[in-house]
């Protein structure tokens, strides 16, 4: 197998006149054995045998993954632990991670926006946007093309991957486009980003979706297939934490009262006093990004939920300065802030908002993980949704879950056994009403946190997604 070149040793080409750095991230390899014991009883013998086949069907060939962020956002996150999964059974698996401008990034979260069916910024998406796009790509397909070799798979995800499938097509590689977001019901703004997209995507050997409605009207169903992202049990964001070790990690990071640990950076509150150990909390962990609606959020707890029960809120997303590919999360964190400035003195009492330390993977990931295991409930407010992934965390971790009936989330979560879903995510007294239920019956919430776990355990593994792509990748060959 060869070796993943270490990303601080990242080349440099010159392509149109211009110096261009991609990341090429390191990989571990990471053994599936450890499945045996979490799976369902039948489901080992057939993982270990789809990976046998996967190993004879893709020898000598890599799979490259290209994203445009190794940190921050749901691809990152599940692509580390996939990947190493995938190495761990034979396959030489790769991952580079794209980079661009500021212009670059406001054209894709324009069409990331739009894929959603929302208005985002409101700026076009025409010849300007499509050479600002091309270019920033032209640069990176390059320095690809010089990695890339015939026969290898590359799996392109999301709108600001979807321009280097016609280079990366012309180096004989089999070329894949994974979407992870969309729209169960397309309006004319998701239209307008189809028409930008399709002309690079149309040209893909296979396309993937999380959800059959996601999948585009013109794209040929015989080059499609649907593919569930997951989570992966293992990684320091999901592995088991005892009680103790929580209230540590909430501790020492300043998110509860008390002496932690030393040694771990400070998370950035915005409070007008700390938790106390004995708190109740009601938690929502996004992107300051306005499709997870962190005003929203906000305002239907101070309003509805924060006069009628002792619990508190916390809204955490991670610092804004540390995520390269999302150039709207400090003006959507800047409004959550001025919105929680201007809550009555009693309901800003029990709000406060979080910005999380990404500088290492693994304790953000373990902050993440301390915050869900100590949460009440649950909630995910999105107004647009690919899947979700911080639903399936939760919902593993035994929380009881309220989120919005949108994308992915629906597959999740079956409404009254595995948590709560709301039919309108911008009703916010429905939003209030749901939260005050679980948390006026701890029975039931707990109920609904077993159920959710085991909806977990049977559906969003990921060995779920590993035997999925390697059946895709066996159909391409």
């Amino acid at each position: 197998m060869l070796a993943v070149p270490d990303p601080g040793r990242a080349r440099r080409v010159r392509a149109g006149g211009v110096d261009v750095t991609l990341e090429l991230v390191t990989l571990g390899a990471t053994p599936t054995t450890s499945f045996d014991g979490v799976l369902a009883p039948a489901q080992p013998e057939a993982l270990h045998a789809a990976e046998r086949l996967g190993r004879e069907k893709l020898a000598g060939r890599r799979v490259w993954n290209v994203n445009s962020t190794a940190q921050g956002g749901g691809v990152a996150e599940m692509l580390r632990p996939l990947l190493g999964y995938a190495r761990g059974v034979g396959v030489d698996a790769r991952w580079a991670v794209i980079e661009g401008e500021p212009a670059f990034f406001a054209v894709t979260k324009r069409l990331h926006n739009r894929l959603h069916g929302m208005v985002g910024d409101g700026g076009p998406l025409g010849e300007a946007e499509r050479a600002i796009y091309e270019r920033a790509l032209a640069r990176n397909g390059e320095e690809l093309a010089e990695l890339v070799a015939p026969g290898d798979i590359v799996m392109l995800h999301d709108p600001q991957t979807a321009g280097l499938i016609p280079r990366l097509r012309e180096c004989g590689a089999k070329v894949v486009w994974r979407c992870h977001v969309g729209l169960d019901v397309p309006n004319e703004l998701a239209r307008e980003a189809w028409w930008f997209l399709e002309p690079y995507v149309l040209r893909a050997e296979a396309y993937v979706f999380s959800r059959a409605a996601f999948v585009w009207d013109e794209l040929d169903p015989a080059r499609r297939a649907i593919i569930a992202p997951s989570i992966d049990v293992f990684a320091p964001k999901n592995r088991e934490l005892a009680t103790h070790r929580v209230q540590q990690i909430l501790a020492a990071t300043g998110l509860r009262a008390g002496r932690g640990e030393p040694g771990w950076r400070p998370v950035k509150l915005l409070e007008d006093q700390p938790l106390t150990r004995d708190d109740r909390v009601v938690l929502q962990v996004s992107r300051w990004d306005s499709l997870k609606d962190p005003v929203g959020v906000i305002q239907g707890f101070a309003e509805h939920v924060a006069g009628r029960s002792d619990a508190h809120l916390v809204y955490a997303g991670p610092d804004v300065t540390a995520v390269a590919d999302d150039p709207e999360g400090a003006t959507v964190h800047a409004h959550a802030c001025e919105l929680w400035r201007r809550l009555p003195p009693a309901a800003r009492a029990r709000v406060h908002l979080a910005l999380l330390p990404m500088a290492d993977a693994t304790e953000n990931a373990l902050i993440v993980n301390a915050l869900q295991r100590s949460a009440d409930v649950v909630v995910q407010k999105s107004l647009a949704e690919g899947f979700g992934l911080t639903v399936a965390e939760a919902m593993w971790k035994r929380r009881a879950v309220v989120a919005s009936r949108i994308g992915g989330i629906q597959d999740q979560v079956e409404h009254g056994v595995s948590g709560l879903l709301l039919d309108d995510p911008r009703a916010l007294d429905a939003f209030g009403a749901a939260v005050l239920e679980l948390l006026d019956d701890p029975q039931r919430a707990h109920a609904l946190g077993e159920a959710a776990h085991e909806r977990v355990r049977d559906r969003y593994l990921g060995t779920h997604s590993l035997l999925d792509y390697l059946a895709l990748f066996e159909r391409l060959l």
